[in-house]
């Protein structure tokens, strides 16, 4: 529970009651004494007052007016898609191989005096994983090795950002880290720094956990998804998927679906591919993860200024069969969630050597489709062509995501204006305060 925020909304209402209630809801989750807890209620109360009503360009924040959950940002459809493509713009040119811009799994620069490429990802843990610490350090840890497997590099190190809520318990830290390093140990990519935090200072009651896993490669062949080309073949490996597929076992009381997921196939058929020697053949590469392929076939023809077909038949196929059957049951559309499958860009004279390497690794593989001249993507079901467009959000895939539906709001292009404005400020501010700061420091 933010008490930092329960306060400053209690001040803004001028609530009578607020310091009441604040120390009946400290009361609510901490083991303390009611003295206890109404003193840090008062503390919390002066802190808030002192930073409602700021001034000045550095301090007064940027506001849309759209909250995250209204806008489906990390939800995976094309809320979340459209506000990654204005962070790109914020961010501004860079001059890195890969960025923001081109939507792609991690971000590529050249080393100092090298012709290296180096790779650097980061991935946040699955925010519902936060009870299974464990679960989540494994999933994040093998997401962010597949981020860097995916431009066509090796992975060289791990790193962690843990947040712990005040009343977590320590051991959800030596939890978390034996999940990463659980991964570790199966591909020899050591851990190796990081940062362990309270969420919020004393502002976060509460046991929650956050965090992420970065990784960083290196490779001299790139496989970036703006180098798919038309005429290429897609092909895809079999996936059980990740911190997705866990939630929904989880939560729909089907835990024993969550073994399912436990494995490092991906990352093994990745290593094959790079000690073929054939990554120099492969155009592009991605693992199926936001929003499942249709985002992912969105994502690819934006960047690529492609169309791509997809043949749901063949995809069904690769999907693990126990995964499968829960979501089928389930009436989640397997298409929009995360399987965590390998999908490989290629021509289609190489097509049949990179499936015999990877089918050497122990994992299954096939062609799924292939690329066009066009935009968009397309999926042929059952000799039908159908669109293939991602959602507003992802497949709800728990209890709590299927109340809240997948349906764009009739709102959505007045919100979009609003989140166009916003960052059309943020660039602005930025820029107001970069000339300040050269200004001083002339």
């Amino acid at each position: 529970m933010d008490i930092e925020g329960y306060a400053k909304r209690g001040l803004r209402a001028n609530d009578p009651e607020l310091e009441d209630k604040l120390t009946a809801r400290i009361l609510e989750v901490k083991k303390t004494t009611p003295q206890h807890a109404r003193r840090l209620a008062q503390a919390t109360i002066v802190e808030a007052r002192n930073t409602l009503n700021v001034k000045g360009d550095i301090l007064e924040p940027t506001v849309s007016g759209v909250t995250m959950g209204e806008f489906g940002v990390g939800s995976r459809g094309t809320g979340d898609f459209y506000t990654h493509e204005k962070i790109a713009e914020v961010i501004g040119k860079t001059g890195a191989v890969v960025d923001s811009a081109q939507l792609d799994d991690s971000g590529v620069v050249l080393g100092n005096g090298s012709d290296k490429y180096i790779i650097v990802t980061i991935d946040g843990i699955h925010s519902r994983l936060s009870d299974f610490s464990f679960l989540a350090g494994f999933h994040v840890a093998r997401a962010s090795l597949r981020d860097v497997y995916v431009m066509g590099a090796r992975p060289v190190a791990l790193l962690s950002d843990i947040h712990v809520a005040d009343d977590g318990d320590v051991a959800k830290i030596f939890d978390h880290i034996a999940g990463i390093t659980t991964v570790s140990e199966l591909t020899g990519i050591p851990l190796i720094t990081g940062s362990t935090l309270r969420i919020g200072g004393d502002m976060m009651i509460g046991e929650r956990m956050t965090g992420g896993v970065g990784a960083v490669g290196t490779t001299s062949d790139l496989t970036a998804r703006n180098q798919t080309r038309v005429g290429d073949v897609i092909l895809m490996t079999e996936g059980a998927g990740g911190g997705t597929v866990s939630t929904t076992a989880l939560y729909y009381n089907m835990h024993h679906v969550v073994n399912e997921t436990m494995n490092v196939k991906f990352l093994e058929a990745c290593e094959a591919l790079i000690a073929s020697g054939l990554l120099p053949h492969i155009h592009a590469m991605t693992d199926v993860t936001n929003g499942g392929i249709r985002g992912d076939a969105k994502e690819i023809s934006k960047t690529a200024g492609v169309k791509l077909i997809f043949e749901e038949e063949k995809m069904r196929a690769l999907v693990n069969p126990v995964v499968l059957d829960m979501l089928e049951s389930l009436k989640i559309d397997y298409l929009g969630v995360s399987l965590d499958a390998l999908l490989i860009i290629a021509p289609q004279e190489y097509a049949q050597d990179i499936m015999h390497v990877v089918k050497e690794a122990g994992v299954a593989i096939d062609i799924i489709g292939r690329v066009e001249k066009g935009s968009g993507a397309e999926i042929r079901i059952a000799g039908e062509i159908r669109d293939f467009t991602p959602r507003f959000r992802e497949s709800a895939y728990t209890p709590i995501k299927k109340m809240i539906g997948e349906e764009e709001p009739r709102d959505f292009l007045e919100m979009k204006h609003a989140i166009d404005r916003a960052a059309e400020n943020a660039i602005e501010k930025k820029r107001r305060i970069v000339e300040m700061i050269k200004r001083g420091s002339a």
